[in-house]
């Protein structure tokens, strides 16, 4: 019996060591998530719950009741069997919006963050040298629950570990980007900054340029010192001759650091809005930080900027040139749309410069946000000599970015209008106001509002769900973060509720949306939450 008891035992115990290394690696993706920062991990976890899930506070009671003057050994084995095994299984089988990427780091904390396990179930054998092997290998899987428990601040400490070697990695890794840069002295690099808009106006700013020059971007969203290095090193190309780089900023100082290694001579701050509050607290911090990367351009340098913000429209900049554009706020403005006409084959607008030369344009792109990205970059383009043919040529040709107000169309004639990258309370309404211009069936939004919006998320979204009553027919709100905020707005608006849907997840609205859409109707995807946020 004892043999049979000791077999069933190292069974549930492999079970729970299996149950620590996925729980470590689904944690390790959410630190990652976190920028691989402590203080953002431990945020997400108090925001989350995370930490008092139903099957961690399952795992609590049975670790009370197993070391517990009580509990009976027998029962606490099958309670750490059914929740180690439950827990594998939902996390080996969840599917994620953003999964864990194993790079070389995530590689290194995870080996660490095992380390640190082992050591302390190593530890049951040394101090429990005088029990039975059964008991040995109870008291072995008590342990391996308590480091389940523990997993976030295992996760934390192997982090900590590892900052010295991750600085001398960094550090050698920047020191061979500046070399990289050193060797390329007529390279002209420009900056992308701005609260949104920086990736799109990239990829526009790129294709443009691509007409006249060989260019480099930093790819995707590397937008931090860390990107920006990795695509010094793994994209750039003696032969290049542009370099657009985007620089984004989660506190202030990250955009300072991005220009002190790349030194721009051409800067674009295309917004300054409410996005990132929670992490900047006020507008001013948000923009004092995009603005670093202006304060680093030389006296010749120039600087492109948005007036259509106020906190860039106020802004007095006087280390470099100046190039000020806006389409809502025109009045200081050097380059402005106007004519702006949307259709089904995309946009007509016409830039004008203060000087009076027009340039007429067609895009294939929607949205007022959109037009101002490409001002920006055809701003650009204008400075460093483009011709006018190839500009407009290029502006013809250019595919909307990704997830970013994106406009599809299904072989069932439905419209999709995907700006499922990120929300922002500028972009969310231009957004709104593109949907609502699409007349031709019922116009449908899908959203689980804004994120990071500190103490105005609330008023943000309620302001949101009020511009969905204006331009939507259909509104469905996938999950719980700022449901309520935007229902009380969409009320406020005055929609009709029986149109108005609330439900849990993105795969729930869009098997809801399958009972009704039909052809002619549009569908608007506005934000897509990372799994961060529920």
């Amino acid at each position: 019996m004892t043999t049979i008891l000791t077999i069933l035992y190292s069974v549930i115990a492999l079970v729970a060591i299996i149950n620590i290394c996925v729980e470590l690696k689904r944690d390790l993706m959410m630190l990652q998530q976190n920028s691989y920062r402590n203080e953002r991990y431990t945020k997400w976890l108090r925001v989350s719950g995370d930490t008092t899930s139903t099957i961690r506070l399952c795992g609590y009671a049975a670790l009370l009741f197993s070391i517990s003057t009580i509990g009976i050994e027998i029962v606490s084995m099958t309670f750490i069997a059914i929740i180690a095994a439950v827990n594998s299984y939902k996390l080996i089988t969840a599917r994620y919006k953003k999964p864990l990427v194993m790079t070389a780091r995530a590689r290194r904390i995870f080996a660490v963050s095992l380390l640190i396990s082992a050591v302390c179930l190593a530890a049951v054998p040394v101090f429990a040298n005088d029990v039975n092997l059964c008991r040995l290998v109870a008291l072995f899987t008590f342990v391996a629950l308590g480091v389940f428990l523990f997993s976030h601040v295992i996760l934390m400490l192997a982090n900590i570990i590892l900052r010295p070697v991750e600085s001398h990695i960094n550090n050698g890794y920047r020191k061979d980007a500046e070399r990289i840069l050193a060797s390329m002295p007529g390279l002209k690099i420009i900056g992308i900054t701005g609260s949104y808009g920086k990736t799109s106006t990239k990829h526009y700013l790129h294709r443009i340029l691509s007409e006249q020059f060989d260019t480099c971007m930093t790819p995707g969203s590397y937008n931090t010192t860390l990107g920006v290095i990795r695509t010094i090193r793994e994209y750039l190309k003696p032969y290049n001759e542009v370099f657009i780089v985007e620089m984004g900023a989660k506190q202030t100082g990250d955009i300072k650091e991005i220009a002190e290694l790349v030194h721009p001579t051409i800067g674009i701050v295309t917004a300054v809005g409410e996005q990132h509050l929670e992490s900047f607290k006020t507008i001013e911090n948000v923009a004092n930080t995009k603005f670093e990367l202006v304060d680093s351009l030389p006296a010749d340098g120039i600087a492109v900027i948005n007036d259509d913000f106020e906190p860039i429209a106020s802004r007095k900049v006087d280390g470099c040139n100046v190039i000020r554009y806006g389409i809502s706020n025109p009045g200081n403005a050097r380059f402005t749309a106007i004519q702006i006409s949307y259709g089904a084959d995309g946009t007509h607008f016409t830039l004008k410069g203060s000087n009076g030369a027009e340039i007429e344009l067609h895009t294939r792109l929607v949205g007022e946000c959109n037009v101002s990205n490409l001002i920006a970059a055809i701003i650009v383009a204008l400075e460093l000599g483009v011709p006018e043919a190839k500009i407009k040529y290029a502006v013809e040709k250019i595919e909307q970015v990704e997830h970013r107000l994106q406009v599809k169309r299904t072989p069932a004639g439905i419209t999709i209008l995907d700006d499922a990258f990120n929300s922002n309370p500028t972009g969310s309404s231009m957004a709104v106001d593109v949907l609502s211009k699409m007349t031709l069936g019922k116009r449908i939004i899908i959203t689980p509002g804004m994120i990071e919006l500190g103490e105005r998320q609330s008023e943000l979204n309620r302001i949101f769900g009020e511009k969905i009553a204006a331009g939507a027919d259909v509104a469905i709100i996938v999950g719980h973060y700022n449901r309520d905020a935007i229902l009380d707005g969409i009320k406020a608006g005055g929609m009709d509720m029986a149109n108005v849907h609330a439900v849990d997840s993105f795969n729930e609205a869009q098997a809801f949306l399958q009972t009704f859409v039909k052809t002619g109707d549009t569908v608007l995807y506005e934000n897509d939450l990372p799994d961060t946020f529920k």
